[in-house]
């Protein structure tokens, strides 16, 4: 499911602003906050600890990949501390720039996202990604996902102890790997001989 890029006219297709802020990009209009967010549940409304599908009044803050991929749809415009448009292609530089692994994270990002998954931070999962097929506070997250690039080593013991820690929190585990634009998902599975 790619978020449909096609506007109407009128004051409601206007892009969202969102703000540069370190490694964050921060939506701070309320009417832009709810229109974002309620898009498929991209950021993280301040103030709200586990957001559902209900409206609210907060302040967005989007992750960099998140703020990318928006940008690419045609929904967000981001500025810097100077009020000057960032363009997507330098949005990926810099995210390029500041953050590890950047680019392998936003192809598995957007590839998830284009599948019709809402995709969330995992970072409280020891993972990339924790992924949804409905949305926070409407399902779990059935997967958690760990990005590679194709031909990295990887010691077993990292694929047993993502293995144990997905199971242990009720949710399976998917090796998404990274080859050129292309990206394939290793989903596993405990077995008991």
């Amino acid at each position: 499911m790619t978020l449909s890029t096609s506007r109407s006219t009128g004051s409601s297709d206007k892009k969202a602003k969102g703000y540069l802020l370190g490694l964050r990009v921060v939506v701070p209009n309320e009417e832009d906050s709810i229109r974002i967010y309620s898009l498929g549940f991209y950021g993280k409304p301040f103030g709200v600890r586990k957001p559902g599908p209900r409206e609210y009044r907060e302040v967005l803050e989007l992750s960099f990949v998140e703020a990318l991929y928006l940008c690419e749809q045609g929904f967000l415009e981001v500025v810097d501390e100077n009020n000057n448009v960032i363009a997507c292609t330098k949005l990926l530089e810099e995210g390029k720039k500041r953050i590890s692994n950047f680019e392998l994270l936003y192809k598995v990002y957007k590839d998830l996202r284009n599948k019709g998954f809402v995709v969330r931070s995992g970072l409280k999962f020891g993972s990339d990604y924790s992924l949804y097929r409905q949305g926070p506070g409407v399902d779990h997250a059935p997967f958690l996902v760990h990005v590679f690039k194709k031909g990295d080593r990887i010691d077993p013991i990292e694929i047993v102890r993502a293995g144990r820690l997905s199971h242990s929190v009720k949710k399976k585990f998917i090796m998404a790997v990274v080859d050129g634009n292309n990206v394939s998902y290793v989903y596993f599975e405990w077995f008991r001989p």
